[in-house]
């Protein structure tokens, strides 16, 4: 029950966090220094997450807790996502494929439906089809 309410909170924070910077008027390059740091605090190095093949990534989920590993993956994800609008061209498109990758690995195992990630895998598939910004 700890476990289950560390996980809940850390969730919440995440979200909250995450919104703030999407609020915030700041420029783009504020934001994803910003978002860098939201990457080291709740899943590790963004340069790491940057830089690492897809199964360095997967792997290195291993460091945490197997009951937290689901929703560290799926904040990834969201990191991804949320980062991938502010590039663009092959950057974007690279962090668009990370995400999705995530996202689907999360909606496989998870115990949890979610619309949200649903409706972010679509788009996401529907963008990189189109070759949409």
């Amino acid at each position: 029950m700890i476990e289950q309410d560390y996980i809940l909170r850390l969730l919440r924070e995440f979200f909250e966090a995450l919104e703030l910077l999407l609020q915030n008027k700041k420029s783009v390059e504020i934001k994803i220094e910003k978002l860098q740091q939201l990457y080291d605090q709740y899943v590790g190095s963004s340069e790491f997450y940057h830089t690492a093949s897809m199964d360095q990534v997967m792997n290195s989920f291993e460091i945490f807790p197997p009951e937290q590993r689901l929703h560290r993956m799926e904040m990834l994800a969201e990191l991804y996502y949320v980062d991938a609008d502010w590039h663009t061209g092959p950057s974007r498109d690279e962090l668009m494929h990370r995400s999705l990758a995530l996202f689907r690995f999360v909606d496989r195992h998870s115990k949890t439906y979610s619309f949200d990630r649903l409706n972010k895998i679509s788009r996401i598939e529907k963008s990189l089809a189109n070759g949409i910004p």
